[in-house]
C-alpha cells in the first residue's frame, strides 16, 4: 500500500508515528533508490552498502528534513551524494578510463544481480566514462524519466544547464555506439 507523501511527512513529524512512518519511507522508496543508486555504483553489492547508508542518513536526518521540497526529492538527493560520495572514495570520480569501461562491462556481464543483455552492458560501459554530472543527470532522465524541474532541485542546478548536460551526455553516448559499429 503507498501512503501519500504529505500524510507520509506529516507521520514523520510526529514523534509516536515517526519509526512506522519510515517503515513506510522505506518499503516505498527503496526499489527506486536503490536503482539510481546501481546506475551510478553499478554493483549490487555496492548498491546495497550505500542504500544502507542512504536509510541511515535519511533516519538520522529526519529532523533537518525542512519540507521545503518532496520527500522523494530529499531522498534522491541523500542517495545521490551518497552514490557520488562512494565512488569519489572508489577513485572512480570524474571519468573512467576507456580500459576501466571495457571492465565495467565484464564486470556487469559477469554479475548476477545484472539482468541486462549485452547491449545494456554496453550503454553502461558508454554512461560510465560521463563526467559525474553528465551520467547523473543522464540516468536521472533517462531511466526514471524525471523532468527537469524535479532533477534541478535535486542537483540545485538550472534545467537549462540540466538540459545542456543530457544534450551533451546523448550526444556522448551515440558516439561512443557509432565508434562500436
Amino acid at each position: 500500500m503507498t501512503v501519500d507523501e504529505r500524510q507520509l511527512v506529516t507521520m514523520l513529524s510526529d514523534p509516536s508515528t515517526q519509526r512506522k512512518a519510515f517503515e513506510q519511507v522505506v518499503r516505498q522508496y527503496s526499489e527506486q533508490l536503490y536503482w539510481q543508486v546501481r546506475r551510478i555504483v553499478l554493483s549490487h553489492e555496492d548498491a546495497n552498502d550505500v542504500m544502507q547508508n542512504v536509510m541511515l542518513k535519511a533516519w538520522s536526518s529526519l529532523d533537518s528534513f525542512r519540507q521545503d521540497s518532496k520527500l522523494s526529492t530529499w531522498l534522491y538527493r541523500i542517495a545521490i551524494n551518497e552514490s557520488l560520495d562512494f565512488v569519489r572514495r572508489q577513485k572512480v570520480a570524474d571519468m573512467v578510463s576507456a580500459d576501466d569501461s571495457v571492465g565495467i562491462a565484464n564486470t556487469l556481464m559477469a554479475d548476477r544481480y545484472f539482468d541486462g543483455d549485452e547491449t545494456e552492458a554496453q550503454l553502461q560501459e558508454a554512461i560510465a566514462q560521463l563526467p559525474e554530472v553528465q551520467r547523473t543527470v543522464f540516468n536521472l532522465r533517462y531511466y526514471d524519466e524525471m523532468k527537469y524541474s524535479e532533477m534541478s532541485k535535486i542537483l540545485n542546478t538550472s534545467e537549462g544547464a540540466l538540459k545542456a548536460s543530457y544534450h551533451i551526455a546523448v550526444k556522448k553516448i551515440s558516439e561512443f555506439f557509432k565508434q562500436r559499429d
